[in-house]
């Protein structure tokens, strides 16, 4: 896709000067041969990586979010407030967003594949705490530690990925990551609400701390060894160039902004959801409401064919599609009728997945040095949007019911369209001043 169809001009690879993983990777010769050995589909290593990266973003998502059904039950123990127990999911995906950019660090300089399997190793050995937490204070600190720890895996995976697949399938093989994300989404609400009902809120985050082992181990046997990184430096001096050069550009900063503004939407909706299904005039039970969460598989068709929406409607398309979608599961979800409600989940669910991917991937695309920084400043917008909306969903929740939650959602896609507008006049201004170069 060409600069001016983004949005912008693809500036980060000005500078020259900072080390690149990216620079080892092979490009075919003009000649016919074909003798680059990334992994395309169908090719040797591929359904074993794509399988791989899936039960990763398995593991992450359901650690991650383990808590999030479960606040209505976590309110009752320990006497709080909505705005207090969701708590117990800002402070993971904070703690993932402030350490995603040292962690992706650690990944130019130590490899892809090892700093997320430390991730993943941390990560499930502290959800095995998580249930013995005595207090909503402890819970939380855990929850900030696990979080800190996850923030190995969604940079460095993206980067991995950017280097060991060839790029016409580059967006297919981040949508399957994506999607696993989703599945694991999914799979740890509905275990844990089901589990909660019968035995409480700590056997269920056990529980998921257990299935969260066996997707670390999986992963690990079977992700392919990379054969396209090349170790950078770890000096500081670098790696704030590295940063500089990926916040100068602005196409980068109106995708991470993108990414920020739909999981605002996402983290506030699903973290709030609970409390709405369980009160009247619905009156789920615990186990009803967890098994809501199903809609995820939404998610992982919607992120798996954004490449194929991206081809159709262009990425800004794609995007106007994506918070279209959106906007329109907030307003249905404000009626009365459990249908209608579902009816919106899945629609908010659809537009969030695949606006992610599209965002998410275009970052991959745009940045040609240092892709873990770029990815990794990505995902720390990405997850601070996530811990701004669990919070001001519960906040607006807790002062105007569910309709202040929609409010907050409805005003972060408007922040969407509104971006990706201004990237479309840019796009135009610069291929006007293409345009009149060239007629000089």
């Amino acid at each position: 896709m060409s600069p001016a169809s983004t949005g912008a001009s693809i500036s980060v690879g000005a500078v020259s000067s900072v080390p690149s993983s990216a620079a080892s990777v092979p490009s075919a010769p003009s000649g016919g041969v074909d003798s680059d050995s990334r992994m395309t589909p169908g090719g040797p290593g591929y359904r074993r990586m794509s399988l791989a990266l899936f039960l990763a973003g398995v593991a992450t998502f359901a650690l991650l979010y383990s808590t999030q059904a479960l606040l209505p039950l976590i309110s009752g123990e320990f006497g709080v407030a909505a705005s207090e127990a969701s708590w117990t999911v800002a402070a993971a995906t904070g703690g993932l967003a402030l350490f995603v950019l040292p962690m992706s660090a650690l990944s130019e300089r130590f490899g892809r594949r090892t700093v997320m399997t430390a991730s993943l190793a941390v990560a499930v050995t502290v959800g095995m705490l998580v249930p013995f937490a005595p207090s909503l204070g402890a819970l939380v600190v855990l929850r900030g530690v696990q979080g800190a720890a996850l923030a190995g895996l969604p940079a460095s995976a993206t980067a991995y990925l950017a280097e060991e697949v060839r790029p016409k399938a580059l967006v297919t093989a981040i949508g399957l990551f994506v999607a696993g994300n989703s599945v694991g989404g999914m799979s740890g609400r509905v275990i844990t609400g089901w589990v909660a009902q019968e035995w409480g809120w700590r056997i269920s985050v056990g529980v998921i701390g257990a299935l969260a082992v066996v997707c670390a181990v999986a992963f690990r046997l079977l992700l392919p060894a990379p054969k396209h990184f090349t170790a950078g430096s770890l000096r500081p001096r670098v790696l704030l160039g590295t940063v500089r050069g990926h916040l100068s550009d602005p196409l980068l900063r109106r995708l991470y902004a993108i990414g920020a503004l739909f999981m605002t939407v996402f983290g506030g909706v699903y973290t709030v959801i609970g409390y709405r299904l369980t009160a009247a005039p619905f009156g789920l039970p615990q186990g009803i409401v967890g098994s809501v969460f199903l809609v995820y598989l939404v998610g992982t068709v919607s992120a798996s064919t954004a490449g194929r929406l991206v081809g159709r409607f262009g990425r800004r398309g794609a995007l106007y599609l994506a918070g279209g979608t959106t906007a329109a599961g907030l307003l249905l979800t404000l009626t009365a009728s459990l249908v209608l409600v579902l009816l919106g989940l899945v629609l908010i669910t659809a537009g969030f997945f695949a606006g992610h991917a599209v965002a998410s991937s275009a970052v991959s695309k745009t940045a040609t040095h240092g892709r873990a920084q770029a990815s990794a400043l990505y995902q720390s917008a990405y997850y601070i949007g996530s811990s701004v909306g669990s919070t001001a969903g519960a906040l607006a929740f807790h002062a105007d019911g569910w309709g202040g939650t929609v409010g907050v959602g409805l005003l972060a896609v408007l922040g969407v369209v509104t971006i990706t507008v201004l990237g479309s006049r840019a796009a135009r201004a610069t291929a006007r001043g293409t345009l009149a170069a060239d007629a000089r």
